[in-house]
């Protein structure tokens, strides 16, 4: 990044800013099966395998940790989706601040 002009340094963070997923679609937290979906006949498919995942929502704002269940069929995709918009907004957001950073370094405008 050290070796790119400030004028493509610009242009990057205008291509990032850009391509950022919907803060809309976005959610922290990591998806697991819950311990005790085999058991549940509600989730579980005829064929004994489990249909279910659980979300483990992560809200900094109360310092806790949640756990939901999630209908595999019909959210799981969607979560999934937007646990990668997650990750993908915070490595995009690391890579701003990169460029942010590297143009202060050079004493040139955040403009």
């Amino acid at each position: 990044m050290t070796n790119a002009s400030s004028a493509a340094l610009r242009k990057r963070r205008h291509q990032l800013v850009r391509a950022l997923p919907p803060l809309e679609q976005i959610v922290r937290g990591s998806l697991m099966r819950p311990t005790s979906v085999a058991a549940d006949p509600v989730v579980t498919a005829p064929t004994g395998l489990a249909t279910a995942q659980a979300i483990s929502v992560d809200d900094r704002s109360n310092r806790r940790t949640s756990t939901a269940r999630l209908c595999a069929e019909r959210t799981y995709p969607q979560v999934a989706e937007f646990l990668a918009n997650y990750r993908k907004l915070q490595e995009m957001l690391n890579e701003i601040c990169a460029i942010n950073a590297e143009l202060l370094r050079r004493r040139e405008s955040l403009d």
